[in-house]
């Protein structure tokens, strides 16, 4: 149990979920182990997924915006062969391939018809989503049994690797690693390999090992995010941004609102986090014109 005279928690946790719990699940046990309500994520799994969330607890729930749209890398099973209407196990099968057309896949197929699925590609998320249709969850919608018809999105898939591949009579399992933008599908993926080949297909286990440079190696089990690392802000901003070091007047006119006039040449990129004398982040500052202004503050240490 925290001691209650100590300083509140406040920095990035990585955890690494289970399978068979959602992300809401996880949020709920930080809560409860380190003894405080104010807890984020920078992106959900599906209850069927484990590996990498992110979360920020205190203060640094205001990194999540500079975390959650970071590229991140699954590895996966894919089994062609089996199409189901969430294009995962946990959903219902919808058919089976003909057992001639799958024995007849060849490897060297599959590679050519995953080609077309890397690079910048228009992906169509799979129907049992959390995308919002006219203000409603997809999955919602699909499980009414309502129509429901997603427009694609542009993605990029850097990598689409086949590590292993498995046959059998009735189904050819594809363990693949899969680098992407977010918002990338893995399930789609799957699902869009399935229909090139006329087998159709649907994932069967998917894990995140990284979001962004926070990998799933540094993550704590669920069962023990008490006794896992909290990065700080400081440590945990520079893993997404370049830091710049500001002065304590500098740190004081951006709390208060006030640009660093004529800095734009310090900045280095699109983005950076502001660090004062004493190690403390202050914020993100962004380009205005010349200057720089804070796109978020952090809420001001009080001794």
């Amino acid at each position: 149990m925290r001691d209650e005279k100590a300083a509140a928690p406040n920095g990035i946790l990585l955890v690494d979920k289970d399978g068979a719990m959602t992300s809401h699940d996880v949020v709920s046990r930080a809560r409860r182990a380190l003894q405080t309500r104010k807890i984020g994520h920078a992106g959900t799994l599906d209850p069927m997924a484990t590996g990498l969330l992110v979360l920020g607890v205190g203060p640094a729930t205001r990194l999540l915006t500079y975390i959650v749209g970071l590229d991140k890398t699954y590895s996966a099973t894919i089994r062609l062969g089996v199409s189901t209407d969430s294009d995962d196990a946990d959903g219902e099968e919808t058919s089976r391939a003909d057992p001639q057309r799958l024995g007849a896949v060849t490897d060297a197929e599959i590679a050519d018809r995953i080609r077309p699925l890397t690079g910048e590609i228009d992906q169509v998320p799979s129907i049992v989503s959390a995308i919002k249709v006219a203000g409603r969850r997809a999955y919602d919608l699909a499980r009414a049994g309502e129509a429901v018809e997603l427009t694609a999105r542009r993605v990029t898939v850097a990598r689409f690797d086949v590590l292993e591949t498995r046959r059998s009579a009735d189904a050819i399992d594809l363990d693949v690693v899969v680098d992407c933008t977010s918002g990338t599908y893995i399930r789609a993926l799957a699902r869009d390999l399935g229909a090139a080949l006329g087998t159709g297909g649907h994932l069967t286990a998917l894990r995140r090992t990284r979001i962004g440079a926070f990998d799933v190696a540094h993550a704590a089990a669920v069962s023990a995010i008490a006794e896992g690392e909290l990065l700080d802000p400081v440590a945990a901003a520079s893993q997404v941004m370049p830091r710049l070091d500001v002065t304590a007047d500098e740190a004081r006119d951006l709390r208060h609102g006030k640009r660093l006039i004529g800095a734009v040449a310090r900045l280095g990129g699109s983005r950076a986090a502001a660090v004062d004398p004493e190690g403390r982040l202050i914020g993100v500052l962004e380009r205005r014109g010349a200057d720089l202004k804070s796109a978020m503050n952090m809420p001001e240490e009080r001794a």
